[in-house]
């Protein structure tokens, strides 16, 4: 399959799309300490804490209304927070997705709209015809030369991205950058982001999208909170039903042990002794301390690795295997924490 990928992108008439990397930002790219936001009474973004970090590739997911776009203007700074503290790292360089598109003027034409009018836009220190340049974003030289109210929405989602592509930045932001985007072009976007050196905030409904590119999410869970998880959409989902499950263990087992109190009271029987343990059950329990320390030592580094940028850069497989068996140990620890309690119990 990435070797189909490969021969698709080398195909002509293919996008060709590369990011300008400007100088590195500091390693601390954007801090909240307890941050929020609200209009009037309602708080849109309360109590958030979390750290991002340069390298990082964060998906920002919630339902529409939930304040995502909120959430990336406190971040950024374009919000002052009315609550707690968000700071900014030394030497960033922002470009900005506009998800309303509010930065393109319809009546210009196309290759104006990239270059400023000129003939040539500078990509990477080398200067390049803007035609030319428009042709990897799959435009060709009569539409180039159109007007931007004749574009349709695919057309001018492409024609932003190559507006984006002309700045250099280190940290990207994109709100719902999928929107009409083709297949094509939406892979070769991915691509680029997951090669991308610097910082990518990312606003989308796209799980596909948010699997292949996020390192983490920031992920609404109401009332105005957002929460961290490591990993794309997939690695959120996983992770919920485990905590979901975990605390639905939780509460049935503290409602049995209820009811059967309640059960004994009423039958004037005495409290139920705890029950005698077999040979192979004291084994078990005197093995699991060893094996849950083992589990959580591997949960550690496998957690240090994954906030890591440069882990990034291995290949995909590594960190797939790395953040599936991340997923795996928290599973496995619940379920040894839950056996011990059993055996104890």
């Amino acid at each position: 399959m990435r070797a189909e990928r490969v021969a698709r992108r080398d195909r002509a008439g293919q996008a060709k799309l590369t990011a300008q990397e400007a100088d590195r930002s500091g390693f601390k790219v954007i801090a909240c300490e307890g941050a929020g936001f609200r209009y009037q009474d309602r708080w849109i973004v309360r109590d958030l804490t979390t750290r991002i970090e340069r390298g990082d590739k964060i998906g920002i997911v919630g339902p529409n209304g939930a304040g995502k776009t909120t959430l990336l203007r406190l971040l950024l700074g374009q919000l002052a927070p009315q609550q707690g503290t968000v700071e900014q790292g030394t030497r960033l360089e922002i470009v900005y997705f506009d998800q309303l598109r509010a930065q393109l003027d319809d009546t210009m034409r196309v290759q104006d709209a990239v270059a400023d009018g000129n003939a040539t836009v500078t990509i990477n220190g080398r200067n390049r015809h803007v035609i030319s340049y428009l042709e990897d974003f799959l435009f060709e030289p009569t539409r180039a030369r159109t007007p931007i109210k004749a574009l349709s929405g695919g057309e001018r989602n492409r024609l932003l991205l190559a507006r984006l592509f002309t700045k250099p930045c280190n940290v990207l932001v994109l709100d719902e950058p999928t929107n009409d985007l083709d297949a094509e072009t939406l892979e070769l976007l991915e691509d680029l982001l997951v090669e991308f050196g610097g910082t990518v905030l990312l606003v989308s409904h796209d799980r596909a999208f948010l699997n292949e590119v996020c390192t983490s999410l920031l992920v609404f869970e109401g009332d105005g909170k957002f929460a961290d998880y490591i990993g794309g959409y997939d690695d959120w989902q996983r992770e919920r039903a485990a905590r979901a499950a975990a605390v639905a263990a939780t509460e049935e087992k503290a409602k049995r042990d209820a009811r059967d109190a309640a059960a004994r009271e009423a039958a004037g029987v005495a409290p139920k002794k705890a029950r005698k343990l077999n040979n192979k059950e004291r084994a078990e329990m005197e093995a699991l301390p060893k094996q849950i320390e083992a589990k959580e030592a591997e949960q550690v580094i496998l957690t240090a690795k994954l906030a890591d940028p440069l882990f990034f850069k291995k290949p995909a497989i590594e960190v797939t295997r790395a953040t599936v068996r991340l997923h795996e140990l928290e599973a496995e620890l619940a379920a040894a924490y839950a056996r011990w309690a059993e055996l104890e119990g």
